[in-house]
């Protein structure tokens, strides 16, 4: 900004950076003006008021200067200049003094109490004034009009001496007023515009770091549970390749299903990311298209910005288009993944593998939504794998609980087997805290710690619909 503009904008919003009292330097010359033009007006009729007052000539100019010289004050002292008006009336002089003084009375910020006060004062003088002196000239030129003619003469003339700076001087104030509210409200609009955008920032980067957190256990429940049977089954493939070749070649077979399946799996989300992708660049595109409003914009969009002043109907349109592909996303994300009816195979690969897994089923079975069923389905896959990683040889025990408003889920193991070796697989921890997350985002609740008999109890239970508030969007 130049120097120029920010002189500008300070005197508009009433920051002072003129001399004295004055907010800008024109400001000052107009007064300063004004000024001189009323104090040569009041010397030249102080002249024949000094002869009427029998008074030296001097002294009738004197006090003309004096009191035309008081509209520099105006805009500082409104009140004083509109006293010096009303005390010079009688003396006939001051016509630009009474009316600018008027008219910056009313147009300032003083209480309307005493503005209609000093008018009505104002009004009063001039009215007798004008009274007097049209009896006493109409008598000087021998003719003596009635009363009402001099009532009617003398009323015209004070309201037109006064009414309409008045009036002028009170739409200018408020018209000042209404701009000055506008200029705040739009400051405060563009704080708020401000703060919505860094809160958009904010959800934005919540956003992101919640779909990392997704991905990221989508990946640890696929790739960890195969991944641990394929090593299992490696292991013992390793232990009876000499022993029991029709053995070994199941094992090697069974690992080349493991490892089929997760590959299949990989691909399925990985094809549902790019999916999203496709589904929100398109939007993200016309939303940033119709906030610039450039050429990109679609049809609705440009219609949008090009029609003046209905920028906010633009950005509801491309929020909309945004909100149209995150719900087609969560539609995706709802449909996709594994349900409880493949629970049965879940715990057969387990078995396959060589741990003995009891499955127990209680009430009957319902048709639950996608996440809840497939939050279930990964609690017990997650619970699995880590009794193949920490408990080797142990005995493991799933239940199932259809009950009236909600799935339960358990999966308890006994101690590891000593005659066992474990297959050493890695733990970086994130399971427990994945099945956590999965379980409480849905509104449920997760418990899990050692048993008294030496092994393990993961439990969980889930409301039979997922809430809406806590649903993907």
């Amino acid at each position: 900004m130049t120097k120029t503009g920010a002189v500008r904008e300070a005197g508009a919003r009433g920051a002072p950076t003129g001399p004295w009292w004055w907010a800008r330097r024109r400001s000052m010359a107009l007064d300063v003006v004004l000024a001189v033009i009323s104090a040569i007006e009041c010397a030249v009729e102080g002249v024949p008021f000094a002869g009427e007052a029998q008074v030296p000539v001097s002294a009738g100019v004197a006090l003309g200067v004096v009191a035309g010289s008081a509209l520099v004050l105006r805009r500082r002292w409104p009140i004083a200049v509109v006293l010096v008006s009303i005390a010079v009336t009688p003396a006939e002089m001051g016509f630009l003094l009474g009316v600018v003084g008027l008219y910056t009375l009313a147009a300032s910020d003083v209480p309307r109490r005493i503005t209609v006060i000093l008018a009505g004062m104002s009004m009063t003088g001039t009215l007798l004034i004008t009274f007097i002196s049209f009896h006493q000239d109409m008598r000087n030129d021998g003719y003596g009009p009635p009363v009402w003619v001099s009532t009617l003469v003398s009323v015209l003339m004070a309201i037109g001496l006064t009414a309409p700076s008045l009036l002028l001087g009170l739409y200018a104030g408020a018209r000042r007023r209404l701009v000055e509210s506008l200029r705040e409200r739009a400051d405060g609009l563009e704080r708020e515009l401000s703060l919505l955008a860094e809160r958009a920032e904010e959800r934005a980067e919540w956003a992101r770091n919640e779909e990392r957190t997704r991905i990221a256990r989508e990946m640890h429940d696929v790739v960890a549970h195969r991944v641990s049977l394929m090593v299992v089954h490696a292991a013992a493939l390793q232990a009876v390749a000499q022993k029991d070749p029709e053995r070994a070649v199941r094992n090697a077979a069974l690992v080349g299903d493991m490892g089929r399946q997760a590959l299949n799996e990989l691909r399925e989300m990985l094809g549902v990311l790019r999916t999203e992708d496709r589904l929100a660049a398109p939007a993200r595109l016309a939303e940033f298209a119709t906030w610039r409003g450039g050429p990109e914009a679609d049809g609705n969009g440009a219609a949008a910005v090009a029609d003046g002043g209905t920028g906010t109907r633009a950005v509801s349109r491309g929020a909309g288009s945004g909100a149209t592909a995150r719900s087609v996303t969560a539609a995706a994300q709802e449909t996709d993944g594994p349900s409880l009816s493949e629970l049965e195979a879940l715990i057969g690969q387990s078995r396959a593998a060589g741990m003995t897994v009891e499955l127990s089923v209680e009430g009957d079975r319902r048709t639950y939504t996608a996440r809840v069923e497939r939050t279930a389905y990964r609690v017990v896959q997650e619970a699995l794998t880590n009794v193949h990683k920490h408990a080797a040889g142990a005995k493991a025990r799933v239940r199932l609980a259809h009950r009236e408003a909600e799935v339960a889920v358990q999966v308890e193991n006994g101690p590891p087997a000593e005659d066992v070796a474990g297959a050493c697989l890695p733990s970086g921890g994130n399971g427990l805290v994945g099945m956590r997350e999965r379980v409480t985002a849905l509104g449920g609740g997760f418990v899990f710690g050692p048993t008294d008999a030496g092994g393990f109890r993961v439990s969980a239970v889930l409301p039979d619909r997922a809430p809406e508030a806590l649903r993907p969007v």
